[in-house]
């Protein structure tokens, strides 16, 4: 009976609880809510049969049934137990459109991409957040922290799909900079996959624009938290001590300020990757770029519930385990903080 209450009690084993049940609720949600659109995959097809080439309503209704293999007439619940019995043996199905595909399949070609891009891009502006927050912080009141200040609250202010179609109208059409039309997708035809500078080059040119959107909306705001986390550790007395003593400057700045402020914005890190996973949809959508959003938009306008279901998944435990890893990171980073009494 101890150990059962030393389990219960156990912050991380609580923590995993948790993190199971959310991904369970989001997983019926999901089932449920894709349901309740608009149209079904089946009246969706024949819509376009009827548009594109002109059939009559029976013979693209018996087209459909002949390429369908699905039953969205069987009781929901039915349904339901169906979908979560073969998602705890890992099968998340198979696409309705992409007949013969496991939904499995699609998820593993276009979420490596959805990673790249989020990843460089939150290194990067992770980095010249932090860069950009501690100098305004030592340079308060000038003219470096007025600007600095006013362009990341304003950038902070501006959704990322927005930023994302003004980068694509200025760079791309106004000033033809970047060739828009040679970028869709996520590697240019004929180029072959591997460690050399021309797939390297041409993966980087097509991710371009996602990531320098991804960028411009989120350093704003890692410039200004990281301002406001170090003007809040200069001045901490062990920083007035170290000044006492005689320290290099640099040395306070990089091992007693800077390290001690950029600590909360760590959890920040983790939990901005999962966002990102989830908010990708507009942004890929808009350059045509083939990721896990760019799949999740194409999905939603064709009703294939099952690539549906398997990327509001993915999107769901890439956010838990964000939070989860974020709670553990700064209980390690910062000895001070204890967690769950230990």
């Amino acid at each position: 009976m101890s150990r059962v209450k030393r389990l219960l009690s156990n912050y991380i084993f609580i923590r995993v609880v948790r993190a199971i049940l959310t991904v369970f609720i989001v997983a019926t949600l999901t089932f449920f809510i894709v349901r309740l659109m608009p149209g079904n995959p089946i009246e969706i097809y024949i819509g376009q049969l009827m548009s594109q080439y002109g059939m009559t309503f029976q013979d693209a209704k018996n087209q459909a049934a002949a390429l369908f293999s699905l039953d969205l007439d069987a009781p929901l619940f039915e349904q339901y137990i169906i979908y979560m019995k073969n998602l705890l043996r890992g099968d998340l199905g198979m696409s309705f459109l992409s007949q013969g595909t496991p939904v499995s399949l699609l998820i593993a070609s276009y979420l490596p991409w959805t990673i790249f891009s989020v990843g460089i891009s939150i290194l990067i502006s992770f980095t010249l957040g932090i860069l950009l927050g501690m100098i305004s912080a030592y340079k308060r009141g000038g003219i470096f922290d007025h600007i600095i200040s006013t362009i990341a609250a304003i950038l902070s202010a501006i959704p990322n799909y927005l930023i994302g179609i003004l980068l694509l109208i200025i760079i791309g059409v106004q000033l033809g900079l970047i060739p828009v039309s040679s970028m869709r997708g996520t590697v240019s035809p004929g180029i072959t996959p591997g460690f050399n500078w021309t797939f390297i080059k041409d993966i980087f040119s097509h991710a371009s624009l996602p990531i320098l959107t991804y960028v411009v909306s989120t350093v704003g705001g890692w410039t200004l938290s990281m301002k406001s986390s170090t003007l809040n550790t200069i001045s901490e007395d062990y920083v007035t001590v170290a000044k006492a003593r005689g320290l290099p400057e640099s040395r306070i700045t990089l091992s007693y300020v800077g390290r001690n402020a950029i600590l909360p914005l760590f959890t920040s890190l983790t939990m901005q990757m999962g966002f990102l996973m989830g908010g990708s949809t507009l942004i890929e959508s808009i350059f045509v770029y083939k990721g896990i959003g760019w799949a999740l938009g194409s999905s939603i306008a064709q009703r294939d519930y099952p690539v549906m279901q398997a990327v509001f998944l993915i999107i769901t435990i890439a956010v838990v385990v964000a939070n989860f890893i974020a709670d553990l990171l700064y209980s390690r980073l910062d000895p001070r903080i204890k967690v769950g009494g230990e």
